[in-house]
């Protein structure tokens, strides 16, 4: 057990090297900081897991394995996700959430549970790989007045007719997502027979940005929807855009970027504006995509935009209903415990998952179908929601 710490920094340093000589700096930085310091806190708790070493020993080499073969973007077996990227997930999940613990070692304290966080991470890998079915009712249209943005219930009114929709986001094709299970999502989707389908984006990872045909793949079923099915662009999207395109295009979706289209449904026409992902000036292009794209009296307006976070710069009175994801409902929470708090709220006031207002204009966010970045989700499901969109007509002021 004594060399395990230095035989795992000459794998961290291994990664390090491979991944700037055969991938990028960008992404040796990345996985530096990242197994730098999943190593940092295995260091100071290993030797309480004595009794099960063979086993630590394993899933630190998956950790290792699985960095290793991203550096060349390929979507891996059933074999491999199974011996090595969905171990590694679990073991580096659970060694990020174990910093308490750490601390705790370090500071001369006995670590008692230090099981904890990996038996959480276990939690998370099954979240990680199911998603829940939900129906959610909305209302739109209704003149309440909300200061300031914050999170909204969403009303009691209830039309004869709602706009059904399903919306997909952040599939975020990869271990955790398969082109069979993407495929299975958007079979569903059609499934339940909504008036329209929506995607807003984030659709690859590393791992699936090798081969184009993938992506078109596992949205295939949804050329059953073509003319009710309409995308815009996440901030990965831009990673691979030619791949993201051409698959939406055999898909039959229709990609909006600071475009908009008008839609009859069984509830009425639908304008759809997709904006595009930026990451700078986010006040000035909602600001021109919006005056470029006129709202149409009498017409329910849909916002299509990834990232929740702009929400706030979007100019007033502009979106009925806005759609986003990007936050993966905050990954990390206790949603699963009913209650609304997610690790994503502690750091940053972008809205993480469910109904947002602020003034006449709403927001949903979102859980996402897939996730990124942080190996796993903990208490915070993935999401497959049927909607349905209640729109008031609201009598103009008198004059």
């Amino acid at each position: 057990m004594s060399a395990f710490i230095p035989a795992a920094w000459l794998g961290w340093l291994l990664v390090v090297v491979c991944s700037l000589a055969f991938r990028s700096r960008s992404y040796a930085i990345f996985r530096g900081v990242t197994i730098g310091l999943q190593v940092l806190i295995l260091g100071a708790l290993v030797r309480y897991f004595a009794w099960a070493f063979p086993a630590v020993v394993y899933l630190q080499a998956t950790v290792f394995a699985s960095a290793l073969l991203t550096i060349r973007p390929k979507l891996r077996s059933l074999p491999i996700r199974v011996m090595v990227s969905i171990p590694a997930a679990f073991f580096a999940g659970g060694s990020l959430l174990a910093w308490p613990w750490a601390i705790a070692s370090g500071l001369g304290f006995t670590p008692h549970g230090a099981w904890v966080p990996f038996a959480l991470a276990a939690v998370g890998i099954v979240q990680s790989l199911t998603a829940r079915e939900e129906a959610r009712d909305l209302v739109v249209g209704d003149g309440q007045n909300v200061e300031g943005l914050r999170r909204h219930a969403p009303g009691s009114l209830r039309v004869e007719r709602p706009l059904r929709l399903v919306q997909i986001t952040d599939p975020h094709l990869g271990p955790f997502m398969s082109v069979a299970r993407l495929k299975r999502i958007t079979e569903r989707a059609v499934k339940r027979a909504p008036d329209l389908i929506v995607l807003t984006g984030d659709f690859l990872t590393m791992e699936s940005q090798g081969k184009p045909e993938l992506l078109a793949e596992a949205l295939s079923p949804l050329r059953e929807y073509s003319g009710r099915t309409f995308a815009c662009l996440g901030n990965h999207d831009h990673e691979a855009l030619g791949i993201v395109r051409h698959a939406l295009s055999e898909a039959g979706v229709k990609l909006l970027v600071d475009d908009s289209t008008v839609v009859d449904t069984p509830a009425g026409k639908v304008q759809i504006l997709g904006f595009d992902f930026v990451w700078r000036g986010r006040a000035e292009h909602l600001a021109r995509v919006t005056t470029e794209n006129p709202r149409l009296p009498g017409v329910m307006r849909l916002l299509l935009l990834h990232d929740p976070g702009a929400f706030r710069h979007l100019p007033e009175g502009e979106g009925d209903l806005v759609l986003s994801g990007h936050t993966h409902g905050g990954q990390v929470g206790l949603l699963s415990l009913g209650l609304p708090f997610t690790a994503m709220r502690a750091f940053v006031s972008a809205p993480d998952h469910g109904l947002w207002a602020r003034g006449v204009d709403r927001l949903y966010v979102h859980r996402g179908t897939g996730h990124y970045g942080f190996p796993l989700r903990l208490g915070v499901p993935s999401e497959e929601s049927l909607l349905n969109v209640h729109r008031a007509e609201v009598a103009p002021a008198p004059a």
